[in-house]
């Protein structure tokens, strides 16, 4: 008697599990409704994403601090999802002549992101070049680059 309880109770394991991704009954519930068949995993591959928030809105405007030297700095709002380390470079226009620089604090940005100060500095600024007076002159560009940190 044992025995072939476990018969019949290995046999209905056997065929519940056969049974994964087919139907197979003869007559179908009192009604035609869906019945759940299979299910399919959905996989995707996350791309990397930083993005700079207003970045058409910030300007760095220089403030004179000695009779050569100016400096200025704007806070950037930095989102990503994954760990970046930010750079900056710039590159004058002309328009002054001097020796120009910049920098970042943090330069390293965690996920979900956080806010970035970026500075630029001109020493020995050559005002000779420009009218006296002139408003908003654009003197430099900063580029701001960005690395993977793993």
């Amino acid at each position: 008697m044992k025995r072939s309880f476990f018969l019949v109770a290995a046999v209905a394991l056997l065929a519940t599990t056969a049974q994964a991704g087919e139907i197979k009954i003869h007559d179908w519930p009192c009604e035609f409704i869906f019945q759940e068949l299979s299910t399919i995993p959905v996989v995707m591959d996350v791309g990397y994403w930083v993005r700079i928030k207003d970045q058409n809105k910030l300007k760095i405007k220089l403030q004179q601090k000695d009779i050569h030297t100016y400096e200025g700095c704007t806070d950037m709002k930095v989102e990503c999802n994954l760990n970046i380390t930010l750079s900056c470079s710039i590159s004058a226009t002309g328009a002054v002549p001097g020796n120009y620089s910049c920098n970042l604090d943090p330069a390293d940005v965690d996920t979900p992101g956080g806010t970035v100060t970026v500075c630029a500095k001109l020493r020995n600024a050559d005002l000779s070049k420009t009218p006296g007076g002139s408003k908003n002159v654009h003197v430099a560009t900063v580029t701001i680059k960005v690395m993977p940190r793993f």
